[in-house]
Order: C-alpha cells, then sequence, then structure tokens
C-alpha cells in the first residue's frame, strides 16, 4: 500500500516537473525539445544482429576479416566525406572572411576620404577666417593710423593757434632759430630803462 502511494506521488512530481519544464520560457530546453522531437535517425545498419556463428572456425574468420575490411572502406569513406566537408567549410569561412574584409577596406577608405574631405574643408574655412582677419586688423591699423594723424593733425593746429596767439599778443615776436641770438645779444647789450 505505501509502495503504491509513493509511486503515484512519483508520477504526480515527475508529471508536475514535466509540465513546469513544457511550459518554461527557457529558449535552451525548448530548443533541446524541439530537437528531440525533429531529429531524424539513422537507418539500421545491416551488420547489427546479422552475424550467424558458423560451425567451421576459418569461415568465420574469412566472414570477419570481410566485414572488418568492408567496415574498414566504410571508415574510410565517411573520413574522406568529413574531410571535404571540412575542408569546404574552411573555402567558405574564409571567403566569407575576405568578403568582410574587403567590406572594412571599403569603409575605412570611405571614412578616410570623408575625413579628408572634412579637413580639407577646415582648412579653407580657417584661410577664409584668416583671410578675414588679416582685412579687419589692416583696416583697423588704418583707421588707427588715420586717427593718430588726425590727431597730430589737430594738435598741430593747436600749438600753430597758441603761438599765433601768443605772436598777437606780443609786440615784439621773436623767431625760434633765433631766439638764442637774441638772448645772447639782450645779455651782451644791456639797455638802461
Amino acid at each position: 500500500m505505501a509502495f503504491a502511494s509513493r509511486s503515484a506521488i512519483r508520477n504526480a512530481t515527475n508529471f508536475s516537473d514535466y509540465l513546469l519544464r513544457s511550459f518554461s520560457t527557457s529558449t535552451k530546453s525548448a530548443h533541446h525539445n524541439n530537437h528531440q522531437q525533429t531529429h531524424k535517425y539513422l537507418e539500421a545498419n545491416a551488420f547489427v544482429g546479422s552475424w550467424e556463428a558458423p560451425k567451421d572456425p576459418k569461415e568465420a574468420q574469412a566472414r570477419l576479416a570481410l566485414l572488418r575490411r568492408d567496415y574498414a572502406k566504410k571508415v574510410k569513406q565517411v573520413r574522406k566525406n568529413y574531410i571535404q566537408e571540412v575542408e569546404l567549410l574552411r573555402l567558405e569561412k574564409q571567403r566569407k572572411d575576405e568578403a568582410k574584409r574587403e567590406a572594412l577596406r571599403v569603409v575605412n577608405e570611405e571614412r578616410k576620404k570623408l575625413k579628408a574631405e572634412a579637413a580639407k574643408a577646415r582648412a579653407e574655412e580657417r584661410k577664409v577666417a584668416d583671410e578675414e582677419f588679416r582685412q579687419t586688423l589692416m583696416k583697423e591699423r588704418a583707421e588707427k593710423l588715420e586717427h593718430w594723424r588726425m590727431m597730430e593733425k589737430t594738435r598741430e593746429e593747436k600749438k600753430n593757434e597758441k603761438n599765433e596767439l601768443i605772436r598777437r599778443q606780443s609786440p615784439m615776436w621773436i623767431d625760434e632759430k633765433k631766439l638764442e641770438e637774441k638772448l645772447l645779444d639782450a645779455i651782451v647789450n644791456t639797455t638802461p630803462l
């Protein structure tokens, strides 16, 4: 009785585990289950279960040698097919790698070309900006020079006006060139008042 209830519990537990696994969202288990359901098995081998023991040991050895030779031929063919498949896969991988490298090379060349064009455009912009800056600087220098000339001219005019005013105010004006001579003459020839 206890054995029957244990087996019922075990079956119920196994069933609940199965349900839990079947409703699981894991892709790995779903792939594994799908693979188990869609797997195609090889056909049954004619050698399996085909051996009937002969009564003569020499005949048995001859048949066994024949089976071994046949098996060796089949294994050799399987290995040959495997080597061909591996070589084809290697060539396909090599072709894909070369195509990928070529695509990367084209992308890199395009990127370098765009980078060079951008650098050229920046150089042109920099050249234009430098030229504008140079023109602005020349204009400012010309304006400053013109302003300085105007200030010098104004200063000279004020000086001349001041000198003219002093000349008019002074009864006897002495030119700057003759000033030293007049001073010396005044010191040497003193005239009493």
